[in-house]
């Protein structure tokens, strides 16, 4: 941790660090660089939440569901049920299953169809065998698709813009006469 040399002093103490070597051959400190987690390729950050990521050394045969976003760099095979969260296939990835969710993105292979209330995002590495009900789809040049596809309209929301406003006519009020 860097302290700032106090005022009338021209160098650190020599018993500053304990731990330095002060030897006739003193080595220089080093910095090592950390490795960090790659990142799935161009997909948005996700809101406040955390991902689980199931790596490409694994392979799951089952349900998946949860409360969570999920990143698939292995192998599933079964059912994928995270309404609300994203599905991530990355590029090692080879899922075959129905995925629903709220925002699917394809950088692997998907066989089995699947079912977002947000969007379906097929990248240009990515490949998916199998029906899509989405409001949103984006295929990318490259990508391979084969499959139906649903559009869903997104849910009506009270403000947005264009939505048919319903308004309660008048209701006269009652005249009465004074003689």
């Amino acid at each position: 941790m860097w302290k700032p040399i106090q005022q009338g002093s021209t160098s650190p103490s020599p018993n500053a660090n304990p731990n330095a070597n002060t030897g006739p051959n003193p080595e220089p400190i080093r910095s090592v660089p950390t490795a960090s987690a790659p990142e799935p390729a161009r997909s948005a950050p996700i809101a406040a939440g955390e991902q689980a990521t199931i790596g490409k050394g694994l392979f799951v045969k089952g349900e998946i569901s949860g409360s969570e976003s999920l990143y698939i760099d292995g192998k599933v095979e079964g059912s994928i049920n995270l309404p609300g969260n994203r599905v991530t296939v990355g590029r090692n990835g080879q899922v075959s299953a129905n995925i629903t969710a709220r925002e699917i993105v394809v950088l692997g292979k998907i066989r089995g169809n699947v079912s977002a209330s947000d969007r379906v995002d097929i990248r240009a590495e990515g490949s998916l065998s199998g029906d899509v009900a989405a409001s949103r789809i984006s295929i990318e040049d490259g990508a391979f698709f084969k499959g139906g596809i649903d559009i869903r309209k997104p849910e009506a929301k009270a403000t947005s813009v264009g939505a048919p406003i319903s308004v309660a006519a008048p209701v006269p009020a009652e005249v009465t006469k004074s003689a």
